[in-house]
């Protein structure tokens, strides 16, 4: 059986074509994808930062928050220790009564 030169050439002409275009997707494919890549990481790199940003927002909330108890804790305990001082008979009367109070709650 004899083949046809033509078509032989037509048959290779047509593979190096198919590779040619399957070489051009594979350059396209890659150029595509270090570009979703890098957009990829541009967003990771904004959400991180936005992330940051929340994080020091939170950290000086509970940091207020934290200086605003202490100051009130401070305050308090300066008022209850004001209060013994000007009302010593008072206060143990009141503590007996609630350690009382506490016991009975407890025991149950």
């Amino acid at each position: 059986m004899e083949t046809n030169p033509d078509s032989d050439e037509a048959a290779a002409r047509s593979k190096d074509h198919l590779k040619a275009a399957a070489d051009d997707f594979k350059s396209a494919a890659g150029a595509k994808a270090e570009e979703i890549r890098k957009a990829a990481e541009k967003k990771a790199d904004e959400l991180r930062a936005a992330a940051e940003d929340r994080a020091r927002e939170f950290r000086g909330a509970a940091e207020t928050a934290w200086s605003d108890a202490r100051s009130k804790a401070k305050f308090w305990q300066s008022e209850g220790e004001a209060y013994v001082r000007e009302n010593p008979t008072r206060a143990i009367l009141m503590a007996l009564g609630a350690g009382f109070v506490l016991g009975l709650l407890l025991r149950k």
